[in-house]
């Protein structure tokens, strides 16, 4: 993500220093620790559709925020990234994405401070655009396409469908971009797919990997 140090310390400020069960945090002589859950496709899912991991792992964020006084937080996060080579105009590309990120929902005496929580799917979209971007070029002209519903986890979960431009081996792409976030099990989810407008078919398997969702996972 993009702004992942700005989400930790704006979420740790001021609640966090009154909250129950943290003493160590409050005198200082601890950090306060946030682990996410790894979120991941089921394997069945991953065959059936073709995509292939291309990432995968934790990020460490250690920050310093100040609650009158400073103190350490330390939070883990899980993103894992796939991709699929398909077929564009005759030639094999590697032109279809999904991920799964998994944040720390930073509950804190019974109230969440994970600033994302407050975002809508729009801005989510610009937190995650490294891992999109990681698999195009720049994006552009982002707008909402559309919006579907898929059962993910036992519930139905919106999904928001951004259509943007990119670049891809010097060509112009339409790209289309479903985007679902939900908190489950204590983390915020956000899962994301990306392809080309002309090949409808992956859209149906971004949905199949969202409902093959597996989490928590150790």
């Amino acid at each position: 993500m993009t702004t992942r140090r700005a989400v930790l310390a704006a979420g740790a400020t001021g609640a966090l220093a009154l909250s129950s069960g943290c003493l160590g945090f409050v005198t200082g002589s601890e950090a306060l620790e946030f682990d996410a859950s790894k979120v991941l496709p089921a394997d069945a899912a991953l065959e059936e559709t073709g995509y292939e991991h291309h990432d995968s792992g934790w990020e460490r964020i250690e920050e310093t925020v100040s609650v009158g006084v400073e103190r350490e937080i330390h939070a883990s996060l899980w993103n894992a990234v796939y991709s699929k080579e398909v077929s564009i105009q005759g030639q094999r590309q590697e032109a279809a994405m999904f991920a799964a990120v998994s944040v720390p929902a930073m509950e804190i005496a019974g109230s969440t401070q994970n600033p994302l929580d407050d975002m809508d799917n729009r801005e989510i979209l610009d937190e995650v655009r490294d891992q999109i971007e990681g698999n195009y070029g720049s994006l552009r002209d982002i707008r909402h396409h559309e919006r579907t519903v898929v059962s993910i986890l036992g519930a139905d979960r919106s999904v928001d469908v951004f259509a943007a431009r990119t670049d891809l081996e010097g060509e112009e792409m339409e790209l289309r971009l479903p985007l679902t976030t939900f908190t489950h099990e204590d983390d915020l989810l956000v899962l994301v797919g990306g392809y080309p407008r002309l090949l409808p078919d992956e859209g149906v398997n971004i949905e199949v990997l969202m409902e093959s969702i597996e989490h928590p996972l150790e």
